[in-house]
């Protein structure tokens, strides 16, 4: 079974009197350990997909299922405890609590999943450890660089063990070396076996992906294996 598995999934916005279809009609499978890349010009749909895989919004229609749990239909509570438990999110603009450390803030999903605070600060050390930022938990935000705000972020994201890393224009705000690094970063997190999903409009963003997921006009346009990663770099699903 896909760990993403999403089926005719349409979503519809009304604009004053104007329906404007985002996704028509989209089917996708992700299997678990895959490293996927969702791209698309602005305005393509990959936003709107990106929102639904990530329970921020609803499909208009479709099924979606996660881990074997259909969420298409789930209440406002029910996906709020699917995004806490089993996505970790990175977006463009790192969105740390700048009044927090970078420990409190890897920390903070594990206050909403009611976690004690000396095993919070076990898992957020740990988190932080696996990013390299050992030497710079007690740091705020504002005495960070970009790159090691982004690895927080990155932290923040896996503290929770979540079934998928879900990524929105992850180096965005990053210069070139910086976003280099990011990418390294993410390649050693799928080698342990997560599940990433990166949403990028960048072909060298892409490229990092082992499989690219083109979007058009609120459809796939393409889907296909990164042909500069060998099969050996992949991860054994059924689809590789």
């Amino acid at each position: 079974m896909a760990l993403i598995d999403i089926r005719d999934i349409s979503r519809r916005y009304t604009i004053g009197s104007e329906s404007v279809n985002a996704l028509r009609s989209v089917t996708l499978q992700i299997e678990k350990g895959e490293y996927v890349a969702l791209m698309g010009p602005s305005g393509s749909g990959k936003s709107t997909l990106m929102n639904i895989l990530g329970c921020l919004d609803t499909p208009s229609g479709g099924t979606y299922t996660l881990n074997g749990k259909e969420v298409s239909r789930m209440t406002e509570d029910e996906l709020a405890e699917i995004r806490n438990k089993e996505i970790g999110f990175i977006f463009q603009t790192f969105n740390l609590i700048p009044r927090s450390n970078a420990l409190d803030n890897v920390a903070l999903p594990l206050v909403y999943a009611g976690i004690n605070k000396d095993e919070r600060d076990e898992k957020a050390k740990k988190a932080l450890d696996d990013v390299g930022l050992t030497d710079r938990m007690l740091h705020k935000p504002n005495e960070l660089s970009g790159g090691q705000r982004q690895r927080v972020a990155v932290a923040r994201a896996l503290v929770n063990d979540p079934s998928i890393i879900l990524a929105d224009e992850p180096t965005g705000n990053l210069d070139s070396k910086t976003s280099s690094e990011i990418m390294s970063l993410f390649e050693e997190i799928h080698t342990r076996g997560n599940t990433i999903i990166v949403v990028t409009h960048e072909e060298d963003i892409a490229r990092y992906a082992h499989r690219i997921v083109r979007i058009k006009d609120g459809m796939i346009e393409s889907d296909a294996r990164n042909p500069n990663i060998t099969r050996a770099d992949r991860p054994l699903t059924e689809n590789a």
